[in-house]
């Protein structure tokens, strides 16, 4: 399914009803203010759609705030500035972020009749210890109630994670993502926590009692994360912040595990998995194991669709060393090969050996 146009307009710390230790909205979207004038948003709308190309569905996002949480008059302000646009199809939904706990049927029914196609909820955890030690307000028992009521409204309901959260363990975030993809969420994205100057968490790593995650480790754990949502059939639209100039700044960003092209890391990472499964099998039921002492190397071919090989070799071919490593015995080649789908792969004896 073809991606939408998202126009995202920033409500920066809207509609919270206090500040969660990793937060610092204002730093993260550069606003200082809450919401947006009315001719920003027209001049937002306008920026996006002129580069539209030729992608049939646009919807507009209110991110960064709690908006579910703002008072009614201001949400049904914004939804209105937006009802020319849905009126005359140059807009074909809204989406929206919000905790869960403002998700209540009067919010619903407010919002219902203005085009509010999605609501992304700021899940992070379903540990509700770590929720706590995150200064998050809410517990898991909102998260369940507030995606079956989006269900039963028939609006689509995203979810965001965040990984390295303080508290957290690998064996509560997998938990986490386990039974948040049993509620069968339409989207998820998944956030490696950041420290963020003038956040509560800023103050922690400063003194020692907090330790952000490693690049390696988090790459690791959101692919584990990326595998549970897969098998539920969830979608992951985003791994990691998006790049700009703030996440380059040392005194904003203090710590973590920042890296331009996250999402390509775990991509790729994800595809290491899927070929050593593959190999492995093919190694067993097509030649028999070549892996025993004084066996001549064997050169393996890797097919793979052209839009998949930068995923396939791996961010600075790492994936390809890696594979070396793990069987020193084979060598590896790649071609492209449009008559395969997109994410599929095909592995053989390179036929330029013999």
């Amino acid at each position: 399914m073809e991606s939408p146009l998202v126009i995202p307009v920033f409500i920066p710390h809207s509609g919270c009803p206090h500040q969660c230790a990793f937060c610092n909205q204002s730093i993260i979207t550069s606003r200082k203010r809450c919401l947006p004038d009315p001719e920003e948003i027209d001049e937002i709308i306008g920026q996006y759609l002129r580069f539209k190309g030729n992608r049939s569905r646009v919807e507009l996002a209110f991110f960064g705030g709690n908006f579910l949480g703002l008072p009614e008059s201001d949400i049904l302000w914004l939804l209105e500035k937006v009802r020319p646009y849905i009126e005359n199809q140059s807009i074909q939904g809204i989406r929206c972020s919000t905790r869960p706990d403002t998700v209540t049927e009067q919010t619903l029914d407010l919002i219902r009749p203005h085009g509010v196609t999605l609501v992304e909820l700021g899940v992070q955890s379903m540990a509700d210890s770590v929720l706590n030690q995150s200064n998050r307000g809410h517990k898991s028992f909102h998260t369940r109630q507030a995606i079956g009521l989006l269900q039963a409204y028939g609006i689509q309901v995203g979810v965001q994670m965040m990984v390295g959260l303080p508290g957290d363990t690998t064996a509560q975030l997998m938990d986490s993502t386990k039974q948040i993809s049993a509620l069968g969420p339409d989207v998820a994205r998944i956030y490696p926590l950041m420290v963020l100057e003038g956040s509560l968490l800023a103050r922690w790593y400063r003194e020692g009692s907090y330790l952000p995650l490693g690049l390696d480790q988090s790459v690791y754990l959101v692919k584990e994360m990326c595998k549970i949502f897969n098998q539920a059939d969830v979608a992951v639209i985003r791994m990691g912040l998006q790049a700009s100039e703030m996440m380059e700044d040392a005194t904003r960003v203090l710590a973590g595990p920042w890296h331009p092209a996250f999402g390509h890391l775990v991509l790729s990472a994800l595809v290491y998995d899927q070929v050593c499964e593959k190999l492995d099998a093919f190694l067993v039921l097509d030649m028999g194991n070549p892996m025993i002492e004084g066996a001549r190397v064997i050169h393996i071919l890797l097919r793979v669709h052209p839009r998949f090989v930068s995923r396939l070799r791996g961010d600075k071919n790492s994936n390809l060393e890696k594979l070396e490593n793990a069987y020193p015995d084979l060598r590896f080649s790649i071609q492209t090969d449009e008559t395969l789908m997109p994410g599929e792969m095909a592995i053989q004896k390179d036929p330029a050996w013999g």
